[in-house]
C-alpha cells in the first residue's frame, strides 16, 4: 500500500512542531509513522490525571485530536491547511498510571474532508479509548480564484 502522505511525515518532524504547544506539556511523544498511520504515547501522571486519579477524559482527546490533526496535515496536499470540525470520544478503560499509546489511521481523505479513527490502549494492549475527528481541509486563497 502507498503511502498517504502528501507532505513530510516523520517523528522528529512532528516532534519539531509540537514545541511550545499542549502536547509537549502533557508529555505527548511522537513514536511511529507508518505508512497509514501515526502513533504517539503519552504518560499518565500527575499532568494527566483527574482529581479521582485516572486518566482524564479530556486529555485522552488531547492525544486523539493530536493524532488526527497530525494525520490529517500530513496527508493534505502541500498548501492547504486543516482544522478540526468534529469529534468524538468514547472512553472504554480506566488508566491510573505508566503510559497510553495512540494511533490514528484514515477512515476517508477526501478533497475537503478528511476522518481519523485513534485507538488510545494502555499498556497492555487493551483499548481505553476510541475516538474519531472529522478534519476539514481548506483550500488555500490563491487556489480558489479571483472572487466573483
Amino acid at each position: 500500500m502507498p503511502a498517504i502522505w502528501k507532505q513530510p511525515a516523520s517523528v522528529e518532524r512532528l516532534t519539531a512542531i509540537s514545541v511550545n504547544t499542549a502536547s509537549e506539556h502533557l508529555g505527548i511523544e511522537f513514536i511511529e509513522v507508518g505508512d497509514d498511520y501515526l502513533t504517539a504515547r503519552m504518560p499518565v501522571d500527575h499532568r494527566t490525571r483527574q482529581p479521582a486519579g485516572i486518566l482524564h477524559g479530556g486529555v485522552s482527546v488531547v492525544l486523539a485530536e493530536t493524532l488526527g490533526s497530525c494525520g490529517a496535515a500530513c496527508a493534505a496536499p502541500p498548501g492547504h491547511r486543516v482544522v478540526g470540525l468534529d469529534i468524538n470520544a468514547n472512553h472504554l478503560r480506566p488508566v491510573t498510571g505508566g503510559w497510553v499509546t495512540g494511533t490514528a489511521r484514515p477512515v476517508h481523505i477526501g478533497r475537503t474532508t478528511q476522518v481519523w479513527q485513534i485507538e488510545i490502549k494502555n499498556e497492555e494492549g487493551k483499548l481505553t479509548c476510541l475516538s474519531r475527528i472529522t478534519m476539514a481541509v481548506l483550500i488555500p486563497d490563491d487556489a480558489k480564484g479571483p472572487a466573483p
